[in-house]
């Protein structure tokens, strides 16, 4: 949708779209920044072409794929509303009601732990177009980074929300390591950039 009417959508009263789309949407306009500042560095002829190319091209893919994420996300935790509002007068209907509730709410996991993914990835490439890319882009390299934090910290934020109480113990497991990991990287990752932007 477009911008505009997005935003729109987003400070209204509705759960929908909320803050796992918003991630999305900083991690596409993180892609955006770092497919831009790669064009750049390659137009200057900088040393490293290939690898910056490179960047371009992935970065370029992961915005596409965050773009679709930012409805997907929303579309996702519509489905856990709907279950939410599922009859319960019946003991069949309440054990099915939860059954369906926990199925809602580990999909409602999915879009986050893709945004996390690729906002590590992007974080990556930030570090790199910051050290080795034009340094009339360092800039746009450095909010990129900061874009990236932004969505991979949503992401981390909506894999926890969703993790309610009852959710299956190997899955909860898997999620809290998961987060775990994404968290130590991301600290890896934001301690460098920071420190070479600070120079």
């Amino acid at each position: 949708m477009e911008i505009k009417r997005f935003l729109e959508k987003l400070s209204s009263d509705t759960p929908t779209p909320g803050g796992g789309s918003a991630s999305a949407l900083a991690g596409a306009l993180s892609a955006s920044l770092v497919t831009m500042a790669a064009g750049l560095s390659l137009k200057k002829g900088r040393p490293k072409q290939k690898e910056i190319g490179e960047i371009r091209r992935k970065a370029l893919r992961i915005q596409k794929r965050l773009i679709r994420a930012i409805d997907e996300d929303a579309k996702s935790y519509d489905a856990v509303i709907k279950t939410l509002r599922l009859p319960k007068n019946t003991e069949g209907e309440r054990l099915n009601r939860n059954k369906m509730i926990q199925k809602a709410y580990r999909g409602a996991t999915i879009t986050p732990q893709l945004v996390c993914q690729h906002s590590i990835q992007l974080l990556d490439y930030s570090k790199t177009l910051i050290l080795k890319g034009n340094p009339n882009a360092v800039s746009d390299a450095g909010i990129a980074a900061f874009l990236a934090d932004a969505a991979l910290a949503g992401g981390l934020l909506n894999i926890g929300i969703n993790l309610v109480p009852g959710t299956e113990r190997e899955f909860l497991r898997k999620m809290n390591l998961l987060m775990r990991q994404y968290g130590k990287k991301r600290n890896q990752l934001m301690g460098k950039i920071i420190k070479v932007l600070k120079k």
